[in-house]
Order: structure tokens, then sequence, then C-alpha cells
């Protein structure tokens, strides 16, 4: 019978951490799953582990230089099986990941999307779990349409591969590429939340997250920008035209509490606990209202977890956002 899952593996420059993360998906309880790599142009030793991995289920494909957005996109097109499963390079899959996510999308074969928790990873040197929206599909499309955006973890996500083109695919011309995906798909499928911790996600100070913060924020108001505009049928402007107003809502004690407690993690993940200690001081410091929000969220004890600033704050601004 044909596997119903592919792993895909975006590789771009990934070691040290690549052969982790590949080999988390070649320890799986369950072997009824494809790997495709797409190798955008690597220059560190990635080639060359990938071509060291003797196992049929792998096919690895290599292009020029592209860039995250067009490689998943390209996934999208080259998979062939139903289901496309996310991983970065730097995180890992834990050992039942794709024996339960074969039960899930056998029980829920029209859904769009599962995704499940995750832990910051190594496990046993940092603290807590991936931040994510928690619910039923109809309690997820529900959020989506009050305006604001899903937070899913990308590197847990399963997605139906001829729904997500049908929206769309991940658009390039969106920054926060994954965020854009998940309100489209809510709005169309379900979104199916596996209660489950099944992937380990790593804070990689190379990551674009921790070095384009800013800018991240500013595109992750854009999509929700977006979104309201498809709600609210208005003609949305291009990200250039809006960036300054969006940066505008941007609380600057706020981006400080949130730059600290990633540090907080990476130092945990490098074994750095004095600057670990320090950086959480200095986010609680910076922000308390922030910082206390964040633990609270982490004990998901605030209800349900979302992106984005209350949709009032465009609505108040609509003159500017949508002359």
């Amino acid at each position: 019978m044909a596997n119903l899952l592919t792993v895909g593996l975006p590789v771009y420059n990934s070691m040290p951490y690549l052969p982790e993360a590949v080999e988390s998906l070649l320890a799986q309880t369950c072997k009824h799953f494809d790997i495709l790599a797409i190798v955008d142009d690597c220059q560190d030793g990635s080639v060359e582990y990938m071509e060291s991995i003797r196992d049929p289920r792998l096919r690895i494909l290599r292009q020029p230089k592209s860039g995250l957005t067009p490689t998943l996109n390209r996934m999208l097109r080259e998979v062939k099986t139903p289901w496309l499963v996310r991983q970065d390079t730097d995180d890992v899959s834990y050992p039942n990941r794709i024996e339960r996510l074969l039960e899930y999308v056998g029980n829920f074969p029209d859904a769009g999307v599962f995704y499940s928790l995750a832990d910051y990873h190594p496990k046993d040197q940092c603290v807590g779990q991936f931040r994510c929206s928690r619910g039923t599909p109809e309690e997820l499309r529900k959020l989506v349409q009050s305006g604001y955006l899903l937070t899913l973890c990308h590197t847990s996500v399963v997605l139906n591969v001829e729904k997500a083109l049908a929206v769309g695919g991940y658009r390039k011309e969106v920054y926060v590429e994954d965020a854009d995906m998940w309100w489209r798909m809510a709005l169309d499928y379900d979104i199916r939340f596996i209660p489950e911790t099944l992937v380990g996600f790593r804070h990689n100070p190379n990551q674009s997250t921790s070095r384009f913060m800013i800018p991240q924020m500013v595109h992750g108001l854009y999509v929700q920008y977006l979104l309201l505009s498809r709600l609210w049928s208005l003609e949305a402007q291009s990200a250039e035209r809006v960036e300054g107003k969006l940066e505008s809502m941007i609380s600057a004690t706020d981006m400080r509490s949130k730059a600290q407690l990633r540090e907080f993690n990476i130092c945990l993940s490098e074994k750095k606990y004095l600057e670990a200690s320090l950086a959480a001081f200095r986010s609680f410091f910076a922000s308390p209202s922030f910082f206390t929000r964040r633990l609270i969220e982490e004990f998901n004890l605030s209800g349900s977890i979302t992106n984005g600033v209350n949709p009032k704050l465009y609505l108040n601004r609509k003159a500017e956002f949508w002359p």
C-alpha cells in the first residue's frame, strides 16, 4: 500500500543540527512514510550528509538559492503523497510521531491541517513548550473569524497537500508565511489539534525569528491586516505602504521582554545557566505584564492563545489602513 505521509525537510546550511533531525525520522516506530529533502544551495556539508543516508524512502532535490517560501511551495508540488509533514532541520520528531499522525489522518481524512504540541529542544535543557492555539476546528475557526491569528508550531504541522494548494500555498509576498497559511486554511477547512507533544522545537540563534524579530513582528501584524481585510471585505494595501503604521502598534517594552525570553531559552539550550537567569530577569523587568502573560500561557491557564493585536486598533485607524 502506498504511503500517505511525506516528511518535508527544507535544507539550507543546516549543520550541525541536521543529523539529529534526520536520525529522529529514521528512528520512528512506524516506517510507512517518505522523506523529501529539498537542498537550497548549501555550502556547509549538508548535501554530503544527506547523500550519505542510505534509505529508499529518502528523495533529495537540489536547487539554486531560492529561500524558504519557494522551497515550501516546491514541496507541495513535488510531494507524491496526499499529506505533507513539516519539519525544520534543527528540530526533531519524537519516536511515535508518524504513528500518531497516521491514526489522526485515518480518523479525520477530510481535515486541512493537523498540528501537535512542541517542546523546546533539547527537552532536558530547556523550559516549557511552544505557545500554541488550542481548540476544536470550530473554535479555531471562530478565533480567526474574530480577527486574530492562530499560533501553531510550524514544524509540528501536517498539511493536506490538495487543500493547501487550493488556498494558494505559501504566499511569497508575505514574510510570515506560516501564520498567513493558517488563517486561510482555517476559514475553508478544519484545522485539528493533536493534544500530544510530538516534536521538539529548537530556539536557534541563527533563525530568522531571532535575527529579525522586529521585521517579523511587523509582518505578523501585516498578516493580521490581510485577514481583517478579507473579513471586512476591504482592499488591502501592500506591506510597503503600511509597514510604518504597523510598527507604531508594537510595544517597545513587550518587544524587549519577548527578545529576552527567547534569549533565556537559547542560553538554557547551550547550558549557559547564569546568562539564562539574567535574561529571565531582564525579560520580567522590561515588561512585567508581558512576562506574566506568557507565563500564564505556558501553563495553559489563559484560555485561547492567539497572535495579533486587538482588531479594534485597526478599525480605529481605518482611514489610514484602507484609504
